[in-house]
């Protein structure tokens, strides 16, 4: 499989999940996701999921300041409703990562596991998205502002000739480039920029 060099550029999250170690899935219960696997999960590499990602990772650096989080612990609220925007998709990615899941998630053995009821929307937080560690309460804000990273102009001139076939084969390079050259932007020149990713202890 093919993608982008610089997918690889970007740090991965590396936690501990207790189910895991408990089922024999990975030794020591030590995951490692990264961005490429973010992508899989969205179907696609684009601002919104790459900000997910790396605000998540942000977020978890700043709760587990001197230890690995621990998936499946973490209560994860957003603001805004599930179809509000692209909260869904930021949800979704933020998931994947926590182990954060609302009535659909797994039910747990025995009663410990229990991934149910720690994904929330329509939440009463001034923040946008609330991260708190279960064992502790220590909760942190967390929120992406985009406006540093503006899209190239060009971008919107090719999307719809892209969208409806009518781009030669050179401007749908160019418009791929552009869209994640926009991207890598944001996850390597922009990873510890506070006006970008805004994340504040509570």
């Amino acid at each position: 499989m093919r993608y982008p060099a610089f997918f690889d550029d970007v740090a991965a999250i590396r936690l501990y999940d207790p189910l895991a170690e408990f089922l024999g899935a990975v030794e020591d219960g030590i995951l490692e996701y990264r961005y490429l696997d973010a992508v899989k999960l969205a179907g696609h590499s684009c601002p919104t999921v790459a900000s997910a990602y790396w605000m998540t990772h942000r977020a978890l650096r700043a709760l587990y300041p001197e230890s690995l989080p621990e998936r499946g612990n973490i209560r994860v609220e957003f603001s805004k409703e599930a179809d509000d925007g692209v909260t869904g998709v930021i949800a979704n990615v933020v998931g994947l990562l926590t182990g954060a899941a609302a009535d659909g998630g797994f039910k747990g053995i025995g009663g410990a596991f229990d991934r149910r009821d720690k994904l929330f929307f329509a939440a009463d937080i001034a923040p946008e998205i609330r991260f708190t560690r279960l064992d502790t309460g220590q909760a942190v804000a967390a929120a992406v502002n985009m406006q540093p990273v503006p899209a190239a102009p060009r971008i919107w001139e090719l999307l719809p000739k892209c969208r409806n076939g009518n781009a030669s084969a050179a401007e749908t390079v160019e418009f791929r480039q552009l869209w994640q050259q926009r991207v890598s932007t944001l996850l390597l020149d922009h990873a510890e920029d506070t006006q970008v990713f805004v994340i504040r202890l509570l």
